[in-house]
């Protein structure tokens, strides 16, 4: 067999795997997509918007899991962008080559790695319980506040890439015309990177969207509606957690039809957040 045949063969082969892969891969992805619309449209309601979550044989919702998630991943997107945009850009921009700065990245990527519920329990001990700074109860501040850390080292991550993909033209014009570094960031360079920005932002919401076990430690959970991230708060994934391993049947449905929300959440963010993005790059 000649070393041509033998090539042939090996990327026949390759290709086939990799087909194979992507099959397995999309197949697994279909099935929990229909597992999840299936079990979740029996528990779509009205209801599900105007009532708050029932015990077990009554009439109810998940207005107040609702609430609390949309103000609870809110305030911890507004924390995780504002650090970590600034983080990644300085990292890009500024300091990224120094020695603080590899500890800065180094810290980042373990940070990505870390067990969301070690990062609820570290919350829990500094807000909630056991520091001289600690409310002394468990509230949607810390919640919002667990979800921030988890969703930080992502947009860092994605804006010191982005920009780092910018190119130096960009940086060299902004310079030429008298602009400060400041100002050629601003102005220039984040403008440029806007659509990238944007996709970290969506990164750091999705994984934060369905968080539990922070929201264990920090949160805890409300059957009544409010409104108030100084109290304790119930989100979506809390609901679903405790509605899915009880034995009643409505209940149950409840837990679906919460998964089911989340998982909307969460393509009709990255929907309109390609949307917004073509908009963006086809406005230039």
């Amino acid at each position: 067999m000649d070393r041509a045949l033998r090539r042939k063969i090996a990327n026949y082969v390759f290709i086939g795997l990799c087909i194979f892969g992507t099959v397995i891969a999309l197949g697994a992805l279909a099935l929990i997509l229909w597992s999840l619309f299936s079990q979740g449209i029996g528990g779509m309601n009205p209801l599900i918007f105007t009532m708050d979550t029932p015990a077990a044989g009554s009439p109810g919702g998940l207005r107040n899991a609702i609430v609390g998630s949309i103000l609870m991943c809110g305030v911890a997107m507004i924390i995780a962008l504002f650090i970590g945009v600034l983080a990644g850009t300085w990292l890009a921009e500024i300091g990224g080559d120094t020695p603080y700065g590899h500890v800065v990245r180094f810290l980042n990527d373990v940070l990505l790695s870390a067990p969301s519920i070690l990062i609820g329990l570290f919350v829990y001990q500094v807000l909630v319980s056991g520091s001289p700074i600690a409310l002394g109860h468990f509230s949607g501040w810390a919640g919002a506040v667990a979800l921030a850390i988890l969703a930080t080292p992502i947009v860092t991550r994605t804006t010191e890439d982005i920009l780092n993909l910018q190119p130096n033209a960009l940086r060299e014009a902004g310079m030429a015309l008298g602009a400060s570094q400041f100002t050629t960031i601003r102005q220039i360079i984040w403008k440029a990177a806007g659509a990238g920005l944007l996709t970290g932002g969506l990164l750091g919401f999705a994984r934060i969207s369905g968080e539990t076990a922070p929201l264990l430690f920090t949160a805890l959970g409300n059957q009544f509606f409010t409104a108030n991230l100084g109290e304790a708060m119930e989100s979506l994934p809390h609901a679903m957690y405790n509605f899915a391993l009880t034995p009643y049947e409505d209940l149950n449905k409840l837990a679906w039809a919460g998964a089911l929300l989340v998982a909307a959440a969460v393509l009709g963010v990255n929907i309109l957040g390609r949307w917004l993005a073509r908009d963006k790059n086809a406005g230039h």
